[in-house]
């Protein structure tokens, strides 16, 4: 009987050591909170006051304002969140996203019928300085993704496809799979054009996969068709694809 008794002891002893435990570590964990919590705030306060300084350097330089971005997303600040509020008000950045972005989307929908929804972000960047005139404020491609991306909260249809110097920019609504994006891709490697023979060799598809692909593009106006080559094959052309011709 007291061996029992020394056991339950220890049994109780032991849950009350580890509550205490517990109820510490809880303790640890509140105080780092709450000074984690602390730094952020500074932070926050720092990043306000840095971005009063710097108001104009942020809003003229390009790559300022991409650092500037980068340093608010590190500490999930978003300036751009809404074309109203402090951050807004205080840099006017929020506008200027906006601003680019609507002007990217006319850019978009006055080529659509030219290149069937698809361009290049590089063509897209170009004609969108040509637009805003030697007075506009300087853009870049980082500022069109970053413009399209805030744009997709208010449902319009520009998607970016792949990143850096191969992004594509979609104006037009429908999915684009991998074996779409593998074509365009295929095909701006080509100077803007692809044969089903070609792509069958160049990727090792089945002519029932390629064929059934390129039908689609052309069918979403993305491809065109020629039958008039030399060599007698047809060949798919994607106008916005094509080399040097902007």
């Amino acid at each position: 009987m007291r061996r029992r008794g020394v056991g339950a002891g220890a049994i109780a002893k032991k849950k009350l050591e580890n509550a205490k435990y517990k109820e510490r570590g809880n303790e640890l964990a509140a105080q780092q909170l709450a000074q984690l919590s602390h730094q952020l705030e500074s932070f926050h306060s720092n990043l306000e006051e840095f971005a009063g300084k710097h108001k104009d350097e942020i809003k003229k330089n390009p790559k300022f304002r991409h650092q500037f971005q980068q340093m608010c997303a590190a500490i999930g600040v978003d300036p751009l969140a809404s074309s109203k509020g402090f951050w807004s008000e205080m840099l006017g950045v929020g506008d200027f996203y906006y601003e680019i972005g609507i002007q990217s989307l006319e850019v978009c929908i006055s080529t659509r019928s030219k290149n069937g929804g698809i361009l290049t972000l590089k063509e897209l960047h170009q004609r969108l300085l040509r637009s805003r005139g030697k007075r506009g404020q300087d853009v870049t491609t980082e500022d069109v993704v970053m413009a399209i991306k805030k744009l997709k909260a208010f449902g319009t249809s520009l998607t970016l496809h792949g990143s850096g110097d191969k992004c594509l920019v979609q104006s037009v609504p429908g999915e684009l799979n991998m074996d779409h994006t593998t074509i365009l891709e295929t095909a701006r490697e080509n100077g803007g054009k692809v044969s089903c023979p070609y792509v069958m060799q160049k990727l090792s598809w089945t002519r029932e996969r390629t064929s059934n692909i390129l039908n689609h593009l052309v069918q979403e106006g993305m491809a065109w068709v020629d039958d008039l080559s030399p060599d007698r094959q047809r060949w798919f052309w994607f106008p916005s694809l094509i080399k040097d011709i902007y």
